[in-house]
């Protein structure tokens, strides 16, 4: 989507002054504050539009090249990025709000500027994500299971109860960034001055650090152990499909919010089955009197023993279709079928009786192909006259 003119986000003419500028910014940034707009995504992307053009027509040099050649002017290598969060706003205009006698979210928020939502930033890390594969049978997808699981994963140390700080010790200021939660490195190029702001490696960007660790978990607030869940499948899952639960992966240090954990599903081969999508197909090998003659035959399904009829004359690999027999649609009402592919057996070992009772109907009309001579005499004569 292409960019807005940055005039036009913020109402102001393009001959606008500095303090027009900073004024209309204000305005939009109290309008569409997150703490006036709790919940509302289209609020937040504008209070980060307006911070973006702020940032270009507040600064001479980027708005003259703004001017001069739009947003093609300022692609990355030029000092300039997209927020993508609200604290990288807060971070970076503390002038507007706080700097003008007092901030002006302040007045109208009860909420602190930079300083007091740096508070708010959690001294923890979040945990990793964990990872497993659930082996499911063709039956347990087809009528869902509760499944019970062991893990082995860090858990949430119980001598400190996860802050990693030794019992009365607290937290301090950090000693790399003084407290401010972040790195940063100042360079110059032809371009001008480069500032890239990061974040605080040895306090993870909340400011403060432990002061004493707890010899439990040396400080991380966390330490390995096992966690045992239980997870509900749905009927109609395959081999691939994942349950993501929020919260129950590795716990974080010092008190971070948990990972998730992520169940993937695989499927086991089936000994009589295979899987076609929401299909089951079954083959089933009859021998010749019950393809001549016609059977009933009993037949295992996912749900239980079923007797099917052949019909007399029945030919290999002939389809008979059970109806919802098959695996139920995810997230949808139905089933899908059972496809039993009908084959003969034909047998090696045949005793003396049997081989004379086989040999008896090589004569008869009925047990020969119809036409099959015929056939052949012909297919050889077109072969001939091809080649003549």
């Amino acid at each position: 989507m292409a960019k807005r003119d940055y005039y036009e986000i913020l109402g102001v003419p393009r001959t606008a002054s500095l303090e027009e500028i900073k004024s209309a910014y204000r305005k939009l940034a109290m309008k569409y504050h997150p703490d006036r707009n709790p919940g509302d995504k289209e609020a937040e992307e504008k209070f980060k539009e307006a911070a973006e053009a702020y940032e270009v027509l507040s600064d001479p040099e980027k708005r003259e090249r703004y001017d001069r050649f739009g947003h093609e002017g300022l692609r990355s290598g030029y000092d300039y990025h997209t927020y993508t969060t609200v604290d990288d706003i807060f971070s970076a205009f503390s002038d507007i709000f706080g700097g003008f006698g007092g901030s002006i979210f302040d007045e109208f928020f009860g909420t602190g500027s930079r300083g007091s939502r740096r508070r708010t930033v959690s001294i923890g890390e979040r945990g990793s994500d964990l990872r497993i594969r659930l082996p499911l049978t063709l039956e347990e997808i087809a009528t869902g299971t509760e499944k019970t699981i062991k893990l082995k994963k860090y858990i949430t140390c119980p001598e400190c109860g996860g802050t990693g700080a030794k019992r009365g010790s607290g937290y301090k200021t950090c000693p790399t960034c003084n407290g401010s939660g972040e790195i940063r490195h100042v360079s110059r190029s032809f371009f001008g001055q480069f500032i890239n702001i990061s974040t605080c490696s040895t306090c993870g960007g909340s400011g403060q650090v432990v002061a004493e660790k707890c010899t439990a978990c040396n400080g991380e607030g966390r330490v390995n152990g096992e966690d045992t869940i239980t997870v509900k499948i749905p009927a109609g899952v395959e081999h691939g499909n994942y349950i993501p639960l929020q919260g129950k992966g590795n716990a974080g240090k010092r008190g971070g919010e948990p990972g998730d954990l992520i169940i993937v599903i695989e499927e086991k081969k089936h000994e009589y089955f295979e899987r076609h999508r929401d299909d089951i197909y079954y083959n089933l090998l009859i021998s010749f009197p019950e393809a001549a003659l016609g059977a009933k035959v009993e037949i295992p399904t996912l749900y239980g023993k079923e007797t099917i009829k052949i019909e007399p004359g029945t030919q290999p690999g002939t389809k008979i279709k059970l109806t919802g027999k098959g695996i139920p649609h995810l997230n949808q009402y139905g089933k899908g079928d059972q496809i039993v592919v009908v084959n003969v057996y034909i047998p090696t070992n045949l005793s003396s009786k049997e081989k004379s009772l086989l040999k008896e109907l090589l004569n008869s009309e009925n047990i020969k192909p119809k036409n099959s001579d015929a056939k052949h005499k012909d297919f050889f004569s077109k072969v001939r006259d091809v080649f003549s």
